[in-house]
C-alpha cells in the first residue's frame, strides 16, 4: 500500500522517527517550560545539562558498571543536585535582573561544561548499547517497531504528563504557581518559597538529564550532542508559548512528527521546518499556540 506515492511501510517508519524526536522536543521544551514558567529564567544550559545525563550514564557503565536502569534514576538526581548548587549559588541573584542576565548566565555555563567535556573526551561521539531488556525489535504487522524507540516514546510521554498533572491539578502545583506571582502571600502561610524555587530548579534540569539518558542509545554520547538540538527546542518552546506546559508537550511531539514527515515528502525542508512553523505562529499568534495574550 502506497500513500502519495511512498510505501505505507516508509510512512509509519518516519512517524516513528518523528515520534522519537518529538519526544526529546517535549522533554526538553517541558523543563525549560517549567523553569520559565515558574521562575521566569531562560535557561540556556538546558542543552548542555542534557549532553551531561547522557554523559553521566556512558560514565556509570563504563567506570563503575551500572546498568542503564539505574542510570536512568542516578543521572537526573546528580544532575538536579547540580542544577539547586546553579540555582543556590548563582541564579538566584538575578531573578529580578532583566532576562538577558540570566540568559547570559547560562550560556556561559554551557560553555563551560561543554569546554570541559570536549578536552576529556574530544569530540568523537561514544557508543552507548541499548539494555537487553529492551534489545531487538516487534513485528507489528504494518511496520517493524524497535523496542527502544518504542520505550522511549512511552517513558518520555509518561512523565511529560505526570509533570503536567502535578503542576496543574495538585496542591503542590497550585504553590508553585502562588509563589511565583507573589511570593509574600505564600510564605505567609508558612512554606518556603526560596526552597520551593529552588527544587523547582532542580527538577526542571532533572528533566533533562532523564532526556539524555534515554538519548544515549540512539544518539552517539558527544559534548555537542545539546547544541545541535537546544536551538530547536527554544523554538518549539516558541511555538507552543513560553512558559506553557502543556504547549511544550503537544508542541514537542507535533512538530517532531511533522519534521518526520517532511523527511519523506521535501527532504530539503526538514531542517528548517520548525524554524518556518515557528515565524509562522509568531506571525499570527505572538504568544504561542498555548500562551496567554498579555
Amino acid at each position: 500500500m502506497e500513500i502519495f506515492g511512498v510505501p505505507m511501510q516508509a510512512m509509519m517508519s518516519q512517524l516513528l522517527l518523528g515520534l522519537v524526536n518529538g519526544s526529546f522536543y517535549a522533554m526538553l521544551s517541558l523543563g525549560l517550560a517549567v523553569i520559565f514558567g515558574l521562575l521566569n529564567v531562560i535557561n540556556f544550559s538546558h542543552g548542555a545539562l542534557y549532553m551531561v545525563g547522557a554523559f553521566l550514564a556512558w560514565m556509570g557503565l563504563t567506570y563503575f558498571n551500572l546498568n542503564y536502569w539505574v542510570m536512568l534514576i542516578l543521572a537526573p538526581l546528580l544532575v538536579g543536585l547540580f542544577g539547586i548548587i546553579i540555582e543556590r549559588t548563582m541564579l538566584r541573584w538575578l531573578y529580578k535582573l532583566d532576562h538577558l542576565y540570566g540568559l547570559l548566565l547560562t550560556f556561559g555555563i554551557t560553555l563551560l561544561l561543554e569546554g570541559v567535556f570536549r578536552s576529556i573526551y574530544g569530540v568523537s561521539g561514544q557508543p552507548y548499547s541499548v539494555p537487553d531488556q529492551l534489545a531487538g525489535a516487534t513485528n507489528l504487522g504494518f511496520m517493524i517497531l524497535p523496542n527502544y524507540r518504542g520505550w522511549i516514546v512511552f517513558a518520555s510521554i509518561t512523565v511529560c504528563l505526570a509533570t503536567w498533572f502535578v503542576i496543574e491539578k495538585t496542591k503542590l502545583g497550585a504553590y508553585l504557581r502562588a509563589g511565583t506571582e507573589n511570593p509574600k502571600l505564600v510564605e505567609a502561610f508558612g512554606i518556603n518559597v526560596p526552597l520551593m524555587v529552588t527544587l523547582t530548579y532542580g527538577f526542571g534540569v532533572a528533566l533533562a538529564a532523564f532526556a539524555g539518558v534515554l538519548a544515549a542509545p540512539v544518539i552517539q554520547v558527544s559534548p555537542l550532542m545539546g547544541s545541535n538540538l537546544i536551538i530547536t527546542v527554544f523554538a518549539v518552546v516558541v511555538i507552543g508559548g513560553m512558559g506553557s506546559i502543556m504547549g511544550s508537550i503537544v508542541t514537542g511531539l507535533m512538530l517532531g512528527v511533522i519534521e518526520g514527515f517532511t523527511r519523506v515528502f521535501y527532504p530539503e525542508l526538514s531542517a528548517t521546518v520548525v524554524f518556518i512553523i515557528m515565524a509562522i505562529v509568531l506571525l499570527v499568534r505572538p504568544a504561542g499556540l498555548f500562551g496567554k495574550e498579555k
